[in-house]
């Protein structure tokens, strides 16, 4: 699949913006676009045409981007839309949510037309994932544990692993319940959020790493956190890799099957 083929819904109440970013789409091969000015109209649109990806700015008249997506995650047919935000807003209480909700990527208003470029590219993995290629070990026999405080944000990366071939999966709310969890079972992966109540990323790591009987499964953190002290504390606390939130699908995937070859060498 390549740009030209996509069908992009675009949710902007600003005719200007609009315009810019069809152009931009036009340049990239992308001529198959509906435009729409609030979010009740981009849901009917979907419902009466799936789209490929929807692209929506965070203020709408009628709804937030925020309440958009969520209400698109919550809606068997539309669950698993690629949706891309491009905003001027920069504060971490409205975007977060909208990490925490699966967007392939939160773009700046006005956004240049690589990073467009870009953020098609990570759509276009979204659409056709690669699998994961493992000598020695059984892709659909690896064992998961997702942790984060946030329903929606794990079912997004349990979506995105299950696109890699991936299989088997156990979940927890927090860091807590994560505890009791690797007690228990053994895992080959844990992917976990840093920011969650109780006991957070940080700490959840630190555990594993000093007290658990698992002190050498690969850990993966997939955050929003942009704190340069708590992510330096993270690595220091033992993580094997860190991503941002949102994520390029294409990126988790060489961490995964990095960290699950090295499974294979100890």
């Amino acid at each position: 699949m390549t740009p030209g083929e996509l069908f992009v819904l675009l949710t902007e109440p600003s005719g200007t913006q609009q315009k810019i970013i069809r152009n931009y789409l036009n340049n990239l091969g992308v001529d198959r676009i509906e435009a729409v000015s609030t979010g009740a109209l981009a849901l009917i649109s979907m419902l009466a045409r799936k789209p490929d990806l929807v692209i929506s700015a965070l203020y709408l008249p009628d709804m937030s981007g925020t309440d958009l997506l969520e209400t698109m995650r919550h809606d068997q047919q539309l669950q698993d839309l690629p949706f891309l935000l491009i905003s001027s807003e920069t504060r971490f209480r409205y975007l977060d949510p909208i990490r925490q909700a699966g967007a392939i990527a939160i773009l700046p208003k006005p956004c240049t037309q690589e990073e467009l470029h870009v953020a098609l590219i990570t759509t276009l993995d979204h659409l056709d994932p690669e699998q994961l290629q493992l000598d020695e070990i059984e892709v659909e026999n690896v064992e998961i544990l997702i942790v984060d405080d946030s329903s929606m944000a794990r079912k997004y990366v349990r979506r995105s692993l299950e696109s890699m071939g991936l299989e088997r999966f156990t979940e927890a709310e927090n860091g807590a319940e994560a505890v009791s969890l690797i007690s228990q079972r053994y895992f080959d992966l844990i992917v976990t959020d840093y920011n969650m109540p109780g006991m957070d990323g940080g700490e959840l790591i630190d555990y594993i790493r000093k007290e658990s009987p698992q002190a050498s499964v690969p850990i993966l953190m997939v955050t929003g956190e942009k704190d340069n002290q708590r992510l330096a504390a993270v690595q220091k606390a033992g993580v094997s890799a860190l991503c941002d939130k949102p994520f390029q699908l294409g990126t988790v995937r060489k961490l995964v099957q990095n960290l699950l070859t090295e499974i294979q060498t100890i």
